[in-house]
């Protein structure tokens, strides 16, 4: 929507801290863990926390704040965001390949909606392991997470109101911890200088791979990017700067309390035999009970905004025919909130899963970032289509390209180093949603290739006389078919056959609708074409990737303006009724086509066929999909036939001959 644009460049203080409740949650929760994951289990030693330290800041700096933050955010469409967002920006110039990083950027998003979750919400519970630790956190990490998926059926609109406030006091407290440690020890932003980054890098055997822990600080970057439309751009440059600022803090923080134990071990400084936290530790006693409560609900903010996040994307996925119908409800008011049941049970078994599997959040860490970095190479090539089109000059595009090429490539080694010791999940959960998109789309693209069209200037003569034979019994006053032909003039061979031939369909009113899907997020207009007056009347809706199909309401809106303008009547036309000024019946008829058995297919299109028609059966039918009421809508199935079957030759025995 233009408004939505335009509000892009407002910043407004209420916008900032909404901001910090959407767009902050996973990037924010990440000092919980970061700086854990990169000390293992080795002894702590001066020289790597500092390496590490100016690894997290540059990573920061150069990955979030100038590929994300200032870079990124250009690439919007009408002010919405995310890859599925870019993707639809750039469908227009009609290059093939951008489906491929739309799909698997997609679904490590997606991912990383299963892991996020359980990594944050665990890391937050075992600070209980301080006062007690023999504590089993599983149970009450999966009781956090029941109670948060399960609250989703009621929409979170009381809770968006509390998500704000209630990060500004997470943030504060990681940079008021982090600063309270500096103080002592300002030697620490030594670490501003790259050079002991790279000396990190470079020097140690192991110190390349220190990059996959590393990376973990900035895994929110790409949900920034995909609630761009729900908060701003500048809200979010902004904002930045604050959440930016804490988060070093408490990182430099850490550090600083790290080297004051040099040659111990995390284990050392934890209890019992666990490993110690640098999170917790920097907490003095008194105040742990408070921080852990404040760190897991920081924790569920970051999984709420995943979760409503997943909703978002597989709400557009189906509207870009990446993804089976599944039913999407609305518990709120509140502008573009979505429940989708199915993702979000399916998550939830999901979260639970990761949880038994791994048990603990140390553990969790090889599994988390491998599908995120995949997403921002997936990004990367997109963005440099995006600055392409908006002619920057090729070198500039070369350069920044292979910047983060270099990046993210070095990374994605990194983190590949973890395969095995859990990455694999991420990496199969991501082939998984990869396999249902491909194979949806795919399916789509092939089914429509083999359905017929045909002019219906060719039957204009015999629709006007069905509609006028009072020979035949009247079907219903108006009939409405949903086709998928793109040309205003061109319908279904299915959609005349079912009207002419399968029980020929008479009517007042013959009805074509069509939807089109745009690639602007919130577009909603509709046109309306007689194509035999009184007769035949197509509408065309022209919807956003972000609209929800309600066709119902929708064609019932377009008909009241109609009739509002005198352009049709929907009076019934039974003498009796119509003297009484009752309005006519509308039936809907959905053709639902099948692939006959009689075809032969090529063989990789009878497989993605097959996986279609098993995901087929978990997924909404058309009319369900299109919010229409079950009353009035009737399914016709017809086969789709790539070629007519050829004739059979038979020899006619006569009678005679038989009894010879």
């Amino acid at each position: 929507m233009s408004s939505n644009h335009n509000n892009l460049s407002k910043v407004t203080a209420g916008g900032l801290i909404v901001t910090l409740g959407i767009i902050y949650g996973d990037i924010g929760t990440s000092p919980l863990y970061v700086m854990k994951a990169i000390m293992g289990e080795v002894p702590i030693r001066e020289e790597v926390v500092l390496g590490a330290l100016s690894c997290i800041f540059w990573t920061l700096t150069l990955q979030t704040t100038l590929k994300y933050v200032l870079l990124t955010l250009q690439a919007d469409n009408k002010g919405e965001g995310g890859i599925f967002s870019l993707y639809t920006l750039l469908k227009r110039f009609k290059k093939k390949w951008m489906i491929v990083p739309a799909i698997i950027g997609g679904s490590c998003l997606l991912a990383d909606g299963f892991i996020t979750p359980p990594i944050s919400v665990a890391s937050a519970v075992e600070g209980l392991k301080v006062f007690n630790p023999t504590i089993n956190t599983i149970a009450i990490v999966i009781g956090i997470l029941f109670g948060l998926f399960f609250i989703q059926r009621f929409g979170t609109k009381f809770l968006g109101k509390f998500f704000g406030p209630m990060m500004l006091v997470w943030f504060s407290m990681l940079g008021i911890l982090g600063f309270m440690q500096i103080w002592g020890d300002l030697t620490v932003f030594k670490a501003l200088n790259p050079y002991y980054a790279i000396h990190l890098l470079s020097i140690h055997h192991e110190g390349f791979y220190v990059l996959g822990f590393v990376f973990l600080c900035t895994t929110g970057a790409e949900a920034l990017y995909s609630d761009m439309g729900h908060c701003g751009r500048q809200n979010i440059r902004v904002s930045w700067i604050f959440v930016k600022t804490m988060l070093i803090f408490n990182y430099f923080g850490q550090g600083v309390f790290l080297m004051k134990h040099s040659g111990k071990t995390l284990t050392d400084l934890g209890t019992s035999g666990n490993p110690g936290n640098p999170f917790y530790l920097l907490m003095p006693d008194w105040f742990l009970p408070i921080g852990i409560v404040i760190a897991t609900s920081a924790a569920i903010i970051a999984s709420q905004a995943l979760i409503s996040g997943s909703f978002t994307m597989i709400s557009e996925a189906m509207r870009l025919n990446f993804w089976p119908k599944v039913s999407v409800k609305f518990p709120t008011e509140l502008k573009g909130q979505l429940y989708i049941p199915s993702i979000n049970w399916l998550l939830f078994l999901g979260c639970c899963t990761i949880v038994l599997y791994f048990e603990e959040s140390s553990k969790m860490e090889a599994a988390y970032g491998l599908a995120i970095i995949i997403c921002m190479l997936m990004t990367t090539s997109l963005l440099g289509m995006f600055m392409a089109t908006k002619r920057y000059n090729k070198w500039v595009i070369v350069g920044i390209i292979a910047v983060y090429l270099a990046i993210e490539i070095s990374f994605f080694i990194a983190n590949v180093d973890k395969f095995h010791s859990g990455g694999y999940v991420s990496v199969i959960i991501t082939g998984v949603l990869s396999a249902v998109m491909t194979i949806w789309y795919t399916a789509k693209k092939i089914r429509s290739g083999y359905t017929e069209f045909t002019k219906i200037d060719n039957y204009k003569n015999v629709l006007s006389e069905l509609s006028n034979d009072f020979s035949i019994p009247k079907y219903a006053t108006h009939l409405v078919y949903l086709t998928n032909a793109q040309l205003s003039d061109e319908v279904e061979s299915k959609v005349l056959y079912s009207i002419l031939q399968k029980r020929p369909k008479r009517a007042d009113i013959y009805w074509l609708v069509h939807v089109n899907v745009v690639d602007e997020p919130y577009r909603c207009d509709y046109r309306v074409r007689e194509i035999i007056k009184d007769d035949v009347i197509r509408v065309d809706f022209y919807l956003g990737f972000r609209v929800a199909p309600r066709i119902n309401l929708m064609f019932k809106q377009v008909v009241k303006n109609m009739v509002e303008r005198g352009e049709v009547d929907i009076t019934s036309r039974y003498e009796s009724l119509n003297r009484n000024n009752v309005i006519g019946d509308f039936k809907f008829i959905i053709i639902e086509k099948f692939m006959s058995y009689e075809n032969e297919l090529p063989w990789y299109e009878r497989i993605v066929l097959d996986g279609y028609s098993l995901l087929k059966r978990v997924s909404l039918s058309e009319g369900r999909a299109f919010g229409l009421d079950s009353s009035s809508v009737s399914v016709e199935k017809f086969p789709i036939v790539i070629h007519p079957p050829e004739d059979v030759s038979l020899n006619r025995i006569e009678e005679e001959e038989e009894n010879l």
